[in-house]
């Protein structure tokens, strides 16, 4: 019953910015390491961000100094704000339960970054 629905994506031209949710449900979201991954055109998915339960952060190399993730336990929700946003980061974002995914992954949201 793990569900995991992500939304916020959307067109953006470069420097622009976007806050991605993820709603979670199903298991223990207060006590798991959540992230956010990325999966562009013909690459491999990467982790981008990662949160623990006490709220510690981790970032790729790629997005630190513009992107922040936080969550809401109370909501069960999982966020990432990205701002000064480049065309590489066009892609579909998922969260999921970091360093140890579930086998399910939502839908994902398409974030296009475009002139």
């Amino acid at each position: 019953q793990v569900q995991l629905v992500e939304s916020g994506g959307g067109l953006v031209q470069p420097g622009g910015s976007l806050r991605l949710s993820c709603a979670a449900s199903g298991f223990t979201f207060s006590g798991s390491v959540m992230g956010w991954y990325r999966q562009a055109p013909g690459k491999e998915r990467e982790l981008v961000a990662s949160i623990t339960f006490g709220r510690s952060t981790n970032y790729a190399d790629s997005v630190k100094g513009r992107f922040t993730i936080t969550r809401d336990n109370a909501k069960s929700t999982v966020y990432l704000q990205m701002n000064s946003l480049k065309p590489e980061d066009t892609a579909i974002y998922y969260c999921n339960r970091a360093g140890r995914n579930f086998d399910y992954w939502g839908q994902g949201t398409q974030v296009t970054v475009s002139s």
